[in-house]
């Protein structure tokens, strides 16, 4: 391992897919331009729709979601490694999963992750959320071998979980992803103090690229697309409106800040 070039992608993905393809694949391009080999999307790339009823009739099968087709194709054209942060893929007739891909430099599915946690959740505000209601939970975590490093796959509301993370820091991860749609006031809150402590827990970069924006279903999101080095080191971040981060990753920096603070070697097990 030595050096790798990363970008984020930040978005405001409508109901249209269309105009998503064209959107996040011309910011694809841009991070590419910048030397960009590994370039990770946000949480629902393709379609961003939350009405009820409408994502499920909407969301296509995996064989023919057209994102998914755009951006292999697009990752084989500039032979760079593509994290579509997540789609909407149908798996049944009441029911998709929130799936992210990894994409090689060919444009082959090197693996795909469905994300563990759901966000059921209501905030102060009085927003309520009930992710389990159209979307099936995934039951593995997933970890990316690449010729260059090892690739931990999350989705946003698993960024709350701690252990996730940990496991997969523990079975050798050096990147971490987070793609996510974070609301305003929990991302305000909340978001980049979890991203810090991710990165400073596991010893690992994390890549977060994020929703930003009112979309055309009426929700509005957080942004802040952010990268952080295994120090807790914020690299890039952009706050607002679409757009593209790019950093260099010295990989050599996760052993160092593993041996500095060697906690993923001193877990221990206890009761109550």
């Amino acid at each position: 391992m030595s050096k790798l070039i990363a970008a984020c992608v930040q978005l405001c993905s409508s109901d249209v897919v269309a105009d998503n393809i064209a959107e996040v694949s011309y910011w694809i391009n841009e991070a590419a331009d910048q030397g960009a080999q590994l370039i990770l999307t946000p949480e629902m790339t393709g379609l961003f729709d939350m009405r009820a009823g409408k994502l499920l009739a909407n969301a296509q099968t995996q064989d023919n979601d057209l994102t998914l087709q755009a951006l292999r194709q697009l990752a084989a054209k500039l032979s760079v490694n593509i994290i579509i942060g997540s789609l909407a893929i149908k798996v049944s007739a009441t029911h998709c999963v929130n799936r992210s891909f990894f994409i090689d430099a060919k444009g082959d599915i090197a693996a795909h992750y469905d994300k563990l946690h759901l966000f059921d959740v209501q905030i102060d505000d009085g927003q309520i959320y009930q992710e389990s209601s159209r979307i099936q939970a995934g039951d593995r975590a997933v970890l990316v071998n690449t010729p260059d490093c090892r690739v931990g796959l999350s989705i946003c509301y698993d960024l709350r979980f701690a252990y996730l993370y940990r496991a997969l820091a523990q079975a050798g991860a050096h990147i971490l992803t987070v793609p996510a749609a974070f609301t305003v006031p929990t991302g305000q809150a909340h978001w980049k103090v979890l991203l810090r402590a991710r990165a400073i827990e596991t010893g690992c970069f994390v890549l977060a690229a994020a929703q930003h924006g009112l979309h055309t279903d009426g929700r509005r999101t957080y942004g802040h697309s952010v990268m952080i080095d295994p120090w807790g080191n914020i690299l890039a971040e952009r706050a607002q409106d679409p757009g593209v981060i790019v950093a260099e990753l010295d990989l050599s920096l996760v052993a160092q800040a593993r041996q500095k603070i060697p906690c993923l070697m001193h877990d221990r097990q206890f009761t109550f």
